[in-house]
C-alpha cells in the first residue's frame, strides 16, 4: 500500500489510463445510437403514394421503386400501363388510393393544378398521421396551401429536387434537393419516416440543402426562373447548330434543349407563384437594356467623332478653296493693270499713226 501522501496524489491526479476508458465509454453509446439511427433510416422501406403521375411523377416513382420502396400512384389520366412497367401500383380511383394508406403522399402535380387536386383528394381516408410531401418548383405557395388544407395531424415536408427527367436522367450524384421540415408531429416514428425519405435522396447521391421555403423562392428566382426565361427567349430565336459552333454557343443550345421540354404552364407557374420572380424578370430586362444602350452609345460616339472629323476636313477644304480663289483673283487683278498700260501705249501709237496719216 503506498504512503498516504502518494495516495492523495493518485486520487487528485489519476493516471490517463484510468480516465480514457471512461471518456470513450461515455461517448460510445451516443455515437452508436447515432449510427444505428442513420442505418435504420437508410434501410427503412416506405409505402409512398404519388399524386400526379405525369413526367415527373413517373421519374420519381421509378427511382423509389428501384430503391425497394412500395410505390402507389393516382392521377387524373390513365397511367396504368406506364405504372405497371415501372413496378408501381396504379389507382384510377382516388378513394382506393387513399384507402391503401401510404406512409407518405407526394404531391407531384403541376403548380397551377396543385390546389384543385389537393382539394379533390379524400383526405379523410388517409391515415391520420400521413406525411405529405410536395415536389413543386416553388415553395412558399405549397407550404401555405398544405398548412391551410391538411388536417393538423398530418406531417408536412416541402421539398424541391432541383433537377428533372432530363438533367437527372443518369446519376443524381451532386444534384441538390432543397427541403424544409414544415411540420413533424411528436414521436420517434414520425421523425424516422422523414429521415427515411430524405435518406432515399441522399442514397441516390443528392446534395441535401435545408432552407426555408421563402429563402428557396428568393434563390430559385435568380437561378431556376432566370434559366427558364433565358432558355425560352433563345428558343424563340430558333437557334440551331452550325459547323462553326463555339463551346459557349453549344452551352446555349443545351440550355434551350433543357428548357424546351418543360411546358409553358410550368414556366408560368414559376412566374405566378414565386413572389421574387417578377422582380427578377424586371432586373433581367433592365440589364438587357443597359447592355443595349451601352452598345448604341458607343456607336453614336464613334459616328459623332467621324462626323466631327468630316466637318473639320470640309472646313479645311473650304478654307483652302477660298484661299486659292483669293490668290487667283489677286493675280487677275494685277495682270489687268499691266495689260491696261500696254493697251494705253498701243492706243497712243494708233493716235500717232492717225496723226501721220
Amino acid at each position: 500500500m503506498p504512503p498516504a501522501h502518494l495516495s492523495n496524489l493518485l486520487i487528485l491526479h489519476p493516471s490517463p489510463s484510468a480516465v480514457t476508458p471512461r471518456a470513450l465509454d461515455a461517448a460510445q453509446p451516443f455515437d452508436g445510437e447515432a449510427r444505428a439511427a442513420a442505418a435504420r433510416a437508410a434501410k427503412a422501406k416506405l409505402t409512398v403514394g404519388i399524386v400526379g403521375f405525369g413526367t415527373f411523377g413517373q421519374f420519381l416513382g421509378a427511382r423509389l421503386a428501384k430503391a425497394g420502396h412500395t410505390v402507389l400512384a393516382t392521377s387524373r389520366g390513365d397511367y396504368s400501363a406506364a405504372a405497371s412497367a415501372l413496378g408501381v401500383r396504379y389507382f384510377r380511383d382516388a378513394d382506393d388510393f387513399c384507402e391503401a394508406h401510404p406512409d407518405v403522399v407526394v404531391l407531384a402535380t403541376s403548380i397551377l393544378s396543385a390546389a384543385s387536386v389537393l382539394q379533390a383528394l379524400p383526405l379523410g381516408r388517409l391515415k391520420r398521421s400521413t406525411l405529405f410531401v410536395d415536389v413543386l418548383s416553388v415553395k412558399a405557395f405549397p407550404r401555405a396551401l398544405l398548412l391551410s388544407s391538411l388536417p393538423p395531424g398530418f406531417d408536412i415536408l416541402c421539398t424541391h429536387p432541383m433537377f428533372g427527367p432530363d438533367s437527372g436522367a443518369g446519376s443524381w450524384a451532386g444534384l441538390p434537393l432543397v427541403y424544409e421540415k414544415v411540420r413533424v408531429g411528436p414521436g420517434a416514428a414520425r421523425s424516422a419516416r422523414v429521415a427515411a425519405l430524405l435518406s432515399f435522396f441522399e442514397g441516390e447521391g443528392c446534395r441535401l440543402e435545408e432552407m426555408t421555403c421563402q429563402e428557396h423562392d428568393r434563390v430559385a428566382a435568380g437561378s431556376q426562373f432566370l434559366t427558364h426565361t433565358v432558355g425560352r427567349v433563345l428558343g424563340s430565336m430558333g437557334l440551331a447548330p452550325t459547323v462553326a459552333d463555339t463551346a459557349g454557343y453549344r452551352s446555349l443550345l443545351s440550355l434551350v434543349d433543357n428548357t424546351a421540354h418543360d411546358s409553358f404552364d410550368l414556366y408560368y407557374g414559376l412566374f405566378l407563384y414565386n413572389p421574387a420572380a417578377p422582380a427578377e424578370l424586371e432586373r433581367l430586362g433592365r440589364a438587357f437594356e443597359g447592355v443595349r444602350a451601352e452598345l448604341f452609345q458607343r456607336l453614336h460616339d464613334r459616328l459623332r467623332v467621324a462626323e466631327g472629323v468630316a466637318v473639320e476636313a470640309g472646313q479645311a477644304e473650304q478654307a483652302a478653296r477660298a484661299g486659292e480663289a483669293a490668290a487667283v483673283a489677286e493675280r487677275l487683278a494685277g495682270g489687268g493693270g499691266g495689260g491696261g498700260g500696254r493697251g494705253g501705249g498701243g492706243g497712243n501709237g494708233a493716235a500717232a499713226v492717225d496723226a501721220k496719216g
